[in-house]
Formats: C-alpha cells, structure tokens, sequence
C-alpha cells in the first residue's frame, strides 16, 4: 500500500495527537521567514525615510536661505534710501516659501508676523548674529513643531535681517511617509509569514507522509509503503523507509508464522495426550491416592497447556488475516446470559431497561468467547466477577464485567491488553495467576473486528475493583430478528448447553 498522507490524516485514532508547548518545525519555518520579512522591511523603511527627510528638508533650508539673503540685500537698499518705513519695507519682501521676516535696527525689532518675531527665534542665534555680526542658520523645535531660522547681519546699515520658515508641512509629509512605510512593513512581515507558510508545508510534506505511514504501521498496516521519490535528497530517506518497513514485516510474519507453526505441532501430540489422560481417568478408582493426585495435577496442567495452545491459534489467525466474522443479528441480553451459563458461574446478570431487547451484529462465537475471557479473567485476578451488566448509552451496546478485586491501576490500563501482558495492581494481586497473557489480548482483538471497543475503569459506586466494558455499535432498539437458536452458537463452539 502506498501512502496518501492527507487520506491518512483522516483516518481515528489520528486526531489524537498531543499537541506540544514548544513550536513545531512548520511553526518555526514560518516564524523565521515572518522574523525576516520584518527585518528587511524595517530596515528599508528606515533607510527610506531617511533619504527622503534630508532630501526634503535640505532643499527646503537651500531655498529658504536663498531667499532670506535675497531679501536681505532688497531690506539693505530700502535702509540706505531711508524713504521708507521700516514695518513697510519687510511687508514688501518675497516670500514664497512662507517666511517670515524679522529686523533689528537701531535696537529696535520690526516684525511683519507678530507670532514670527523676535521671541520665537534662540537667543543664541539672536546674539550671534547682532553682537558677533556672524551669519547663523539653525533648525529648532518650538511648540512641537520644526522651525528654521537663518539671521544675516547688515553692516553696512548697522541692522540684521531674520527669517523664520515652518517646517510643519515637511513634518506632516514625513509623518505620512512614516505611516505608510510602518504599513507596509507590517503587509510585509504578514507576506513574509503567508510565505513561510506555504513554503514548509511544501518542504514538510514528505516528512508528513512518513509520520503518516509510521501511525498506519505501528497500526498494523504493514503493508504501509512510500511513494516513490525523485527528488536526491529525499528519494534515500524514502528507499530506507520502506526497506526497514519490510524487514519489519518479514519478522513479524516470520515470528507470526513460527508461533502457528508451534501451536500446530502442539496440538496433534496434545490431542493424544488428552485422549490417554481421559483412558487414565476412566480407570483413577484402581490407582492408589498418590497416583490419582498426580493425575489429577496432569490434567489440570493438560487443561491449561490446550487452553494456552487455542489461544495461540486464535491470535495466529488474526496476525495471518485469517479471523472472519459470521455475523448474525443477536439480542445482546439473551447472548449475555447464555456465555455466562456456558461458565458455570452464578454472577448476577443486570440488564438496564433501556438496553432490554437491543440487537446487535455479532460473532456470537467469539462474542461468548469475549465474555467467558472477562469472567475467568475475574476468577483468576479479583476473586470472580460480582456482576455482569448490559447498557445502552448512546449508540453502543455496553457489556459490563465488574469484579471486587484490587482494580487496575492507570498506567496499566491500556497495557493490560497487549499480549503475554498481565498487570500488577496496588496489591499485588494481578499478575500473580498461571495464566498467559492472552486472554484480555483476545478480547480486544474479537471486539475490534467487530468495530468495537474495550477498556478497563474503576468502579463507579466507590466499591473497589474494576469494571471491564466491551462496547458495540447498536443495529436495532428491538431485536427482531434476534430469536435466533443460541443453540447455532453452542454448535459452533462445541459447548454444552
């Protein structure tokens, strides 16, 4: 089988994956291109700005001074004709990049803009260029918004020209550039991150169909295969998977076949042996005490090794896909208490109203099978079962073995159903029995094939022991067709009625 990894992703049993506190590789991927999106785009931005702010405000200082000197030399001339006014002679001045000219003359300040005068230049400028007869430009921040001022002194006349340019327009127009370029950083590292997005689910994908046909191996499909791949650098990871994916098949079906082999070989001399003990046993009353002692360890030994051998076999046909089911329409309370007679035991059997006359689509050998597995489960671990229960919640037939036992602890409730796997509990109990492990490892193989499920819990009512609940999808309210003969499941399991 080759391996579709989205078709995987949907399979049960997926979506059970626990998510970690620590980024993924595809989160990281993409944390790193978002992380170096916003570096270069920050980056840009800042170099961007500052090209396009001291372009702009050195062409606007360039043309302000050109026309403070221009008008300089123009108030030098009014001075020398001494005809006009001084007030008048400033508001005659150009100013088309919204200067404002100030005078000094004669210790005396003429303004033509009240809110441009003398008080809202620097006093260090003021000096520099009236007491130092020095020609000052400075650029100055007043009530938060950029100014600048260039002060040229007039000899010739004894004065000194002032003027005052706003540079609120330049600081609105860099204040746009800002926002639009922190905007479009910001597309930018959004972009970076889409990107990085794409990119490692690209680049990830072949790692995905390799998560995905690990999940469908360890899940028995060991037929599980990659795809072929062209590409270099992945075509030998693909090669080594698959080529460990069938070494791992070649053992499993290798030891599969030498377990069948082995409980085949089993049975033909355990048959005879059974067979001579029954001769033995025919004739115990002429053997002597010690003689029928041992006879009866025999046999009990002989019980238990056929029982270990049927178990092997069974589990052999379900690593080899030999297990079918020959489904039948059963009502689950008439099937439960039939399994628990062929047993022998007198637990209580409680049907809940709800689940009387449910119908189910059962194996109703391998169905008894799982239920006479529980019981002697509980015989053997937890004294033998106190009750045996059938409800119907949701969708699902439940058949409940409860037991007074020392329970199952929790780490050991999943691992009690692998094979050859007998749990310890708090008191030691478990685990201590003759059996082999095979039992519960059974149980959960036959209610699987019959799309089910199985675990162990605690007990519900604060009694101690634990409770075994195997739950199959319900076929119908009212069983129908469930007056079906349990004789048809005594016949095949050849078991007395």
């Amino acid at each position: 089988m080759v391996v579709d990894a989205q078709q995987l992703d949907k399979e049960p049993g997926d979506g059970g994956r626990r998510r970690r506190l620590l980024l993924g590789l595809r989160a990281r991927v993409t944390a790193a291109f978002a992380l170096g999106a916003l570096l270069l785009s920050v980056v840009l931005s800042v170099a961007a700005y500052g090209l396009v702010r001291e372009n702009i405000v050195r062409q606007r200082e360039s043309t302000a001074t050109s026309q403070a000197f221009q008008n300089a030399s123009q108030v030098r001339d009014g001075l020398r004709s001494a005809d006009t006014p001084r007030i008048e002679l400033i508001e005659t001045l150009q100013n088309p990049g919204g200067g404002n000219p100030v005078l000094h003359h004669d210790d005396e300040w003429f303004a033509s803009n009240q809110s441009k005068g003398r008080d809202q230049m620097p006093v260090e400028l003021r000096d520099a260029v009236i007491s130092d007869g020095a020609t000052v430009r400075q650029r100055y921040t007043l009530d938060g918004e950029t100014h600048y001022a260039i002060g040229v002194p007039i000899r010739a006349v004894g004065a000194s020209y002032f003027e005052i340019t706003s540079f609120g327009d330049v600081d609105a127009a860099l204040n746009n550039l800002a926002t639009a370029l922190t905007a479009a950083a910001v597309l930018t590292t959004l972009a970076g991150a889409a990107i990085g997005t794409t990119g490692s689910r690209r680049v990830l994908r072949p790692l995905a169909d390799v998560s995905a046909a690990a999940v469908a191996i360890a899940g028995g499909r060991l037929d599980t295969r990659l795809a072929r791949n062209d590409d270099p650098d992945l075509g030998t990871l693909v090669a080594s998977f698959n080529e460990m994916a069938s070494a791992l098949e070649e053992r499993i079906e290798r030891d599969a076949r030498f377990a069948s082999d082995v409980s085949h070989e089993l049975r033909s001399p355990l048959t005879t042996l059974s067979a001579s003990i029954e001769v033995l046993q025919g004739r115990r009353e002429e053997m002597p005490a010690r003689a029928q002692f041992a006879l009866d360890l025999l046999v009990a030994d002989v019980q238990r090794f056929s029982a270990m051998v049927e178990d092997l076999l069974e589990i052999s046909r379900f690593d080899a896909g030999a297990a079918h089911l020959e489904r039948d329409h059963v009502r689950i309370d008439e099937l439960v208490r039939h399994a628990v007679a062929t047993t022998g035991s007198d637990v209580a059997v409680r049907v809940d109203p709800t689940a009387s006359s449910l119908t189910v689509e059962a194996d109703k050998r391998r169905m008894v099978r799982v239920i006479t597995n529980l019981l002697s489960n509980a015989e053997k671990y937890a004294g033998g079962a106190s009750a045996v229960v059938v409800e119907h919640i949701d969708d699902e037939a439940r058949i409940v073995v409860e037991d007074l036992g020392p329970g199952v602890g929790p780490t050991d409730r999943e691992r009690i159903f692998d094979r050859f796997s007998r749990a310890a509990s708090a008191a030691g109990h478990r685990g201590t029995s003759d059996g082999v492990g095979l039992g519960l490892a059974l149980v959960k193989e036959h209610v699987q094939l019959h799309g089910g499920r199985v675990w162990v819990e605690e007990r519900g009512d604060g009694q101690p022991g634990a409770r075994f609940v195997v739950a199959l999808p319900v076929t119908a309210a009212h069983g129908d067709d469930a007056d079906q003969d349990l004789a048809d499941v005594q016949a095949r399991a050849g078991e007395p009625a």
